[in-house]
């Protein structure tokens, strides 16, 4: 038998070489982070055990089918790992940050399990233990779509997690109601070890271009200090006009959008983080008629704003850990906190503008406790300009979101959204139907200034998980809404419209593209002669 002395035992043990830290003694408690935090315990080691896509230790799991998966997968790097996390040897110990932490290496799509655990404590120090388990990251192959009556498709090679370092390819052919191009792209969100992330994007469609090149260090944690970047994008296509779901005219829309900035944060103080932020910005809109397609009445003036902003914001450290709400099986964090942000700056003709106006933009949101596990979590968006004394170009939108748990399983939910627009650009249209909250419509079946949107929906959360791939749930739901106002509005049935539904919800929990298949079946309760009295609807979204 091999035998090691202490200090080379704790040596490898900080390389990350798997041996195991000493157990805490037989039959005390781990004490919690909060504990630990109180007591003013600082982080000694931090061992990490990132485990391939299946545990081949479960004879559940241990199958040719998934060992050959272990094996024709790249493990993510132990340094990506430790380049995620919030905290470093030496540290005192905070319980928020553990626990935001093990949020931020969720949000990761190299990862479909995290936990960030005390791992042994000794005078006044604690060993944590990080342990991943990575998700598959190839995605290679066809998906297909069908909503509002409208199919769509996806033909790509998308790889997640490159060679264990995080980054992220993209080559593909995508269609759907607007247009169809090939694609492609690459971004890593710790670029060089470091917070940044770096991203290119170009796109060839059938209508045009997108192109796009991004370099941002963002604010990456409630105690992060600064932030700072700059984007480009430039994307060229034809936008349609619909009435009652059908193109009634087209034209070239072409729009630059460029930034530079940087921020300034306190960190996080007494549960909130301020952070206060200055740049420039571009926003460079052109409008043309497309030779061949029907044009629009009028044709909006092109418009050029090149302004100085600045943006304040102020983000309250309060989430709840919770399971069974938007996805099945799989913790959730929820914002319970105070998160709000006011952006201005003013364009002026002597920096390049085609007018001089105030722009602006606003956010605020929040969400609140209720008895028996009840929470609502409310938002609200307010972004235009104001110019020749008048507001211009403004949209209003709010939500509200309501979930009601009924045991362990079941879950009652309900949405409110509305929107307004206040003398809209012309590519500023609100629309309703299949592919946006009224799933017995058309897509766009309707479209104005104006937008309401109501959704009761039952939530069933199975235990099922099939073939240790998918996870399955079903839901109920009632929708009603309407779209009005402007001269694109629905002129055979414009009124309020609802449908019923029932759907099957499957989740891929093992993949790095671990979206949701909705497969519904939609009946609209006032259709028209143009609509189907059957919607039948398949499509994959990030929740429940």
């Amino acid at each position: 038998m091999l035998k090691m002395n202490a200090p080379a035992g704790a040596l490898l043990a900080g390389l990350g070489l798997g041996l195991a830290a000493p157990a805490m003694p037989a039959g005390e408690p781990v004490p919690t982070f909060a504990q630990l935090e109180a007591s003013g315990a600082t982080i000694g080691r931090i061992v990490v055990r990132n485990g391939n896509i299946f545990d081949t230790g479960d004879p559940e799991e241990d199958n040719w089918l998934f060992r050959t998966a272990n094996r024709l997968h790249i493990n993510t790097r132990e340094s990506v790992v430790r380049q995620s996390l919030l905290f470093e040897t030496g540290d005192r110990i905070r319980a928020s940050r553990m626990e935001e932490a093990e949020r931020v290496l969720r949000d990761s799509r190299n990862f479909s399990d995290v936990e960030v655990r005390v791992l042994a404590v000794r005078d006044g120090v604690a060993d944590i233990e990080v342990r991943t388990r990575d998700a598959w990251s190839l995605d290679p192959g066809f998906s297909f779509s069908r909503t509002g009556g409208t199919n769509s498709y996806n033909i790509n090679l998308r790889e997640y997690n490159f060679l264990g370092t995080g980054t992220q390819l993209t080559l593909g052919k995508t269609s759907d109601i607007d247009r169809s191009g090939n694609e492609f792209g690459i971004a890593n969100d710790r670029a060089f070890g470091t917070w940044t992330r770096l991203a290119y994007e170009r796109a060839r469609n059938d209508d045009g271009r997108r192109e796009g090149v991004t370099a941002v260090r963002p604010f990456h944690a409630l105690d992060a200090r600064w932030s700072a970047g700059a984007t480009w994008l430039l994307n060229d296509r034809i936008e349609a006009n619909y009435v009652a779901g059908d193109v009634q005219s087209e034209y070239r829309y072409e729009e630059t959008r460029a930034e530079v900035f940087g921020g300034w944060s306190a960190g996080l103080r007494d549960g909130f983080a301020t952070r206060y932020t200055a740049g420039l910005r571009l926003q460079d809109d052109a409008y043309a008629i497309e030779p061949g397609r029907t044009a629009p009445e009028t044709l909006a003036p092109d418009q050029k704003l090149a302004y100085p902003f600045v943006r304040a914001e102020i983000v309250e450290d309060r989430y709840e850990r919770t399971t069974n709400r938007n996805q099945v099986g799989r913790p959730e964090y929820f914002a319970l906190g105070l998160a709000a942000s006011l952006d201005l700056g003013y364009a002026s003709r002597s920096l390049g503008s085609s007018r001089d106006a105030w722009v602006y933009a606003g956010t605020l949101a929040r969400g609140f406790e209720l008895a028996g596990e009840q929470r609502i979590l409310a938002s609200a968006a307010l972004d235009g300009q104001f110019t020749d004394g008048r507001i211009d170009r403004q949209h209003f939108g709010g939500r509200v979101q309501y979930y009601r748990p009924q045991g362990p399983r079941w879950v009652f939910y309900a949405s409110a959204s509305g929107d307004v627009l206040t003398h809209p650009g012309p590519s500023d249209t609100l629309w309703l139907g299949g592919d946006n909250g009224l799933r017995g419509y058309p897509q766009r079946y309707q479209s104005g200034e104006r937008r309401a949107l109501f959704t009761l929906e039952e939530r069933a959360h199975s235990d099922i998980y099939l073939w240790r791939l998918f996870r399955l749930g079903a839901a109920a739901y009632v929708d009603v809404g309407r779209a009005w106002g402007g001269p694109y509005q629905n002129p055979t049935n414009g009124g309020w419209l609802a449908n019923l539904g029932v759907g099957l919800r499957i989740f891929n929990i093992r993949s790095a593209f671990a979206n949701v298949l909705h497969v519904d079946l939609a009946f609209p309760m006032n259709p028209d002669s143009k609509v189907d009295r059957v919607q039948f609807l398949v499509k994959t979204r990030a929740s429940f």
